[in-house]
């Protein structure tokens, strides 16, 4: 079978048409920069998707695949330079295609929002994919990169301000704003842990860096009324994503912590050796500090109306876990897995994420600082800085295509500027894989926007623009 650049497990799913449709109008695409195939379990629905967007078939070939049989996954993977796999629920299908791409050192994104799983995958094959560089990285989408890079953007304006000491964020708090439907994969995804994966791997996943290497500080209970530190006025409701996005976001730092102790020069090296990990140069290290704490909520107009969403949520959360004729109900009432909105209403949706990050520079940084008391050394007064992550389009679908295509596209075009991690490999998050690559590279595809300040910690009134 002749090789291919990209490898699109799952291209006649919903999702997986907006991935096929994006990469094929891709201008590095139409400048032949790469290529990729179409892969799924129907010859007949990749056909009917070739056509229905006009694909030059022998452009862009079609690979039939059955994620079920291990032959059929081992021979299309190890044609690919990347795999993006759409094919959901992850615990169920993923194993077999991350074990075939970490086995060939074929690189890997997808879409899952399933810590149990991803939890599982990193003891599984974290090590191996070191050994053979292969780039394993979950959670692509709206699981989880406004997440993740709503922190890592507030580290970066911090950084432009100072460039000597470094920075000490302590406690880091993300609302979300957004119009537009959740995937019906998503919610399938969702209910098939409820049934499928066994308690105990769910507490553990879900437990405060369930997913982390290094454990950090304590974090604060979940709310049924949120308020943004800085802006009171900013109010939020329990957000259903919220534990999953935590749980990567905890690895990020997690894995940032362990570069930072392992890249830390020796006593007996030179004051200009540069940096490295295993041999591979890490440049400046990334760090957020080791006080770190994340949460976040969805917006909402007021208390009152945050307080009703946060307790109709928990309430019907607990009903699912409970009650097996409510999780039957629920699947039939809700978009189901390959189905979703209308083109007018994926134009029409929007992603709004403001990120608050609270920080002192690092000689300042208090020893047992936590979100909850964010003390200052001395006469330092900490910073607080603001970021938003906006996208124009609807996060679930359309704006999800776009994030994972562009993050498969980022190993594959520019890995020699990926951060250190991703240099050696492994099972990484977002931020660690990709760095400032993926938010240049969104921001050039026009749907994207991304803005940093600084906020007066006491009125939170905007004091800097970058």
């Amino acid at each position: 079978m002749a090789g291919y650049d990209l490898l699109v497990l799952g291209a006649t799913g919903f999702t997986g048409k907006l991935i096929t449709r994006y990469l094929y109008a891709h201008p590095q695409h139409k400048n032949r920069e790469f290529t990729f195939a179409i892969a799924g379990r129907s010859l007949s629905k990749l056909t009917a998707l070739a056509k229905s967007i006009d694909l030059d078939t022998s452009l862009v070939p079609s690979v039939l695949v059955d994620v079920t049989n291990a032959e059929d996954v081992e021979r299309a993977v190890k044609s690919a330079k990347v795999v993006i796999n759409t094919v959901g629920p992850y615990w169920t299908w993923g194993t077999p295609v991350v074990r075939a791409c970490v086995r060939h050192g074929v690189h890997y994104v997808d879409l899952t929002g399933e810590p149990p799983w991803v939890r599982d995958i990193i003891y599984e094959f974290d090590y191996a994919a070191t050994r053979t560089g292969a780039i394993i990285v979950p959670s692509c989408g709206m699981d989880s990169i406004p997440s993740d890079y709503s922190v890592y953007l507030s580290y970066k304006h911090l950084g432009s301000l100072d460039q000597i000491h470094g920075w000490e964020m302590l406690d880091s708090t993300t609302a979300y704003n957004l119009r537009g439907g959740v995937s019906g994969g998503t919610i399938s995804t969702g209910l098939t842990m409820l049934e499928n994966v066994p308690q105990e791997k769910m507490k553990e996943s879900f437990k405060p860096y369930g997913l982390s290497p290094v454990k950090g500080p304590r974090i604060a209970p979940r709310r049924l009324v949120y308020t943004m530190p800085h802006i009171p006025r900013l109010v939020g409701a329990f957000f259903f994503m919220a534990p999953a996005n935590r749980a990567l976001v905890q690895r990020t730092w997690g894995l940032l912590e362990m570069v930072s102790l392992q890249s830390s020069p020796s006593p007996s090296s030179s004051p200009s050796s540069t940096p490295s990990i295993n041999g591979i140069t890490t440049g400046k290290v990334v760090r957020y500090g080791p006080n770190f704490t994340y949460d976040e909520f969805l917006q909402m107009p007021s208390k009152m109306s945050a307080f009703t969403l946060s307790v109709g949520m928990m309430a019907v959360a607990a009903c699912l876990v409970a009650l097996k004729p409510v999780r039957w109900l629920f699947k039939r009432l809700v978009t189901q897995p390959g189905e979703g909105p209308s083109e007018e209403t994926m134009q029409n949706g929007y992603i709004r994420v403001t990120n608050v990050t609270t920080a002192v520079p690092a000689f300042a940084s208090p020893p047992t600082a936590s979100a909850s008391t964010p003390t200052t050394n001395g006469n330092i007064e900490p910073t607080v800085v603001k970021s938003q992550f906006i996208g124009q389009g609807c996060p679930g679908y359309l704006l999800t295509s776009i994030m994972i295509s562009e993050s498969a596209l980022s190993i594959l075009l520019m890995r020699d500027r990926l951060p250190a991690l991703a240099q050696r490999g492994g099972v990484l998050t977002p931020v660690t894989a990709f760095g400032d690559v993926l938010v240049e590279r969104l921001e050039r595809t026009g749907r994207f926007e991304f803005r940093s300040e600084v906020l007066d910690a006491k009125s939170g009134e905007d004091r800097k623009r970058r």
